[in-house]
């Protein structure tokens, strides 16, 4: 498995830049296939306006006539066949431009949303629980697809239509104001009025757009707090209040869609306005000019107003895309968020390694706020030598499951240290430390996938052999082998065909494989039977001495022969000793046994 050092990515302009890697061919061809479409669009109209002053008004003076070779007679049916020949040419010409640009266009912006998401990706990867703790699962599920998307279609318009559109206001106006310089001064006014109605629809919009996604995260966070606890609704007959609070929350969000979408409602009617009040002025006075001064022709007419058209067009295309980055900038900050997110857990490029399953706590305080006056864990000071058996007992919320997690660096200590093999944590690459550590969680986790997969998690390069060992130690084996495929038996979703009992063996397999220094097991022997516990440990007594292994347990059954018991109470280490010793002085831990050996627990 490679190694990798985490660091912050990129900020600004380079990390989107950094996005178009390997897509930069078809990101710079398509401006250049759009250029191409869009001068050859504005030849159209100048052909049009000859075809009509010089073909069917016999006008001497029409638009070309300098390039029209002389054979070629004012008024011909000649003329106008040719001329209409090469605007049928040139509008198949943009139109394989535009086939091509869009092409490339979405290649280019398909790879683009491919690279940012992983990137995306990666920096959750490089989290540490202290950083997963900031985001949902489900924001940060939107901020992958929903958000990316988003992004993606404004890069694409970004390359294609940001640059189709203001190329043809240019080459159009130029065009314009050499068939007639006084009346396309129009569009030339209008332009302010358009630009000054998109900016305050872009202001106005963002916060909207902002409160949109947030409901977005809160209708997804009710989806999947349902189907993970699907079980738990039907047994508490809660169907009915589910259902409300899902209909709340997609009410929530569609009146926060349509008071977002409603705003830029008014955008195109603004452009309407403005594109036929151009028009129709264009038209009275291009009339006038035509009856009155008979210096005006009606193809040069109706060309300067195609012009007119294609102009405020571009300008609405840009206010277009001004609304989508809008949209978007909403989304740039919920990815920034994440991709900005500072690392409070760096790992280094030390190829130092695990040697042995020496652990050391050295005057260890932790605060889960990182505030001193908030501690979480204090004082904790002790030893543990390689291949010892050691409980941790306690009641809930005393700190245990957050003791162990600081071994494997999931947390960082707020003062103190913690050593492996002599070294402290931070010594090691976040690869190397998490390779000597092999941990059972609290919550089992398994993935869709065959029982095979699922255990290869813990060595990719296991063998059958070693696969069926390892189940062995983890008393999984003969319940795998009565599935109907053995271990190629499919999981389904979170290790949805297997028993909660099953599923705590099936993690313990897949840890052992990993073939650990240090053995971390989180309460993970509590769906369980008493006798199939006392297997598991006598099995790792037999096969696996030389590793040390950490106990985290509420029955005092399955920790009372380890080496030594540590017991905690109020986030302290308030005891160390063997379960004869802790029996004679420790009161905390006479107490836990002696209620459970009450209860019929042996």
């Amino acid at each position: 498995m490679e190694k990798a050092i985490n660091t912050q990515p990129p900020r600004g302009f380079k990390r989107y830049a950094g996005c178009v890697r390997g897509y930069w061919l078809p990101t710079i061809l398509t401006p250049f296939f759009m250029i191409f479409e869009v001068a050859l669009e504005v030849v159209i109209p100048l052909l049009m306006a000859a075809i009509v002053d010089g073909g069917l008004y016999a006008r001497e003076d029409f638009l070309l006539r300098s390039v029209i070779p002389a054979e070629l007679r004012t008024g011909s049916m000649e003329l106008i066949f040719t001329l209409g020949g090469l605007m049928v040419l040139a509008a198949l010409l943009s139109l394989g431009c535009g086939m091509l640009g869009a092409r490339t266009a979405a290649v280019a912006s398909m790879g683009f949303s491919k690279n940012l998401r992983r990137a995306i990706f990666d920096k959750i990867q490089s989290f540490s629980f202290a950083n997963t703790d900031k985001f949902s699962t489900s924001s940060l599920i939107v901020r992958t697809t929903t958000d990316v998307t988003m992004i993606q279609n404004v890069f694409q318009q970004i390359i294609r239509i940001f640059v189709r559109a203001p190329m043809m206001m240019v080459f159009a106006a130029v065009m314009a104001f050499n068939i007639n310089s006084e009346l396309s001064w129009i569009f030339v006014i209008a332009i302010p009025f358009l630009a000054a109605s998109m900016v305050i629809l872009v202001k106005t919009g963002h916060p909207r757009f902002m409160k949109m996604l947030k409901k977005t995260d809160a209708m997804n966070t009710s989806v999947q707090e349902n189907l993970i606890a699907m079980r738990v609704v039907k047994a508490f007959v809660r169907e009915d209040y589910e259902k409300e609070k899902f209909h709340n929350s997609v009410e929530d969000l569609k009146k926060a869609q349509v008071h977002a979408q409603k705003i830029f409602t008014f955008a195109s009617p603004i452009q309407l306005i403005i594109m036929w009040t151009c028009t129709i002025i264009l038209l009275a006075l291009g009339g006038m000019r035509i009856i009155e001064y008979k210096a005006f022709g009606p193809g040069e007419l109706t060309s300067l107003m195609t012009y007119t058209t294609q102009i405020i067009s571009s300008l609405a295309m840009v206010s277009f895309i001004i609304v989508s980055l809008a949209m978007a900038k909403a989304s740039v900050t919920r990815i920034n968020e994440v991709l900005d997110e500072e690392l409070d857990i760096i790992g280094t490029d030390s190829d130092l390694k695990v040697e042995n399953g020496n652990i050391e706590f050295r005057n260890v305080d932790f605060s889960y706020t990182g505030d001193p006056e908030n501690l979480t864990l204090s004082g904790i000071d002790f030893k543990i030598r390689s291949g010892e058996t050691i409980g941790i007992v306690g009641g809930t919320g005393e700190g245990k499951s957050t003791l162990v997690q600081l071994i494997p660096r999931f947390y960082d200590v707020l003062s103190g240290e913690v050593l492996i093999a002599g070294h402290n944590v931070k010594e090691y690459s976040l690869y190397e430390l998490r390779e000597g550590v092999s941990m059972v969680l609290q919550k089992n986790m398994l993935f869709s996938g065959s029982i095979k997969d699922n255990l290869r998690w813990g060595d990719p390069n296991a063998t059958d052999e070693e696969i069926i060992e390892a189940c062995k130690m983890a008393c999984a084996h003969d319940f795998i082998m009565r599935m109907e495929n053995g271990y190629d038996s499919d999981l389904g979703q979170g290790g949805c065909n297997v028993s909660g009992g099953q599923k705590q063996r099936l993690c313990i397999a897949r840890a052992l494989l990993k073939k650990p220094k240090i053995l971390i097991l989180d309460d993970s022997t509590s769906a369980v039977d008493t006798a199939t516990d006392e297997k598991i440990r006598q099995a790792f007594r037999e096969y696996i001495p030389g590793t040390t292994k950490l106990i985290i347990a509420q029955r005092i059954a399955s920790i009372m022969n380890s080496d030594r018991i540590i017991v905690m109470d109020e986030g302290k280490v308030v005891d160390v000793g063997t379960h004869d010793e802790l029996m004679g002085r420790s009161v905390i831990y006479r107490e836990v046994y002696e209620s459970q050996m009450e209860g019929g627990e042996e």
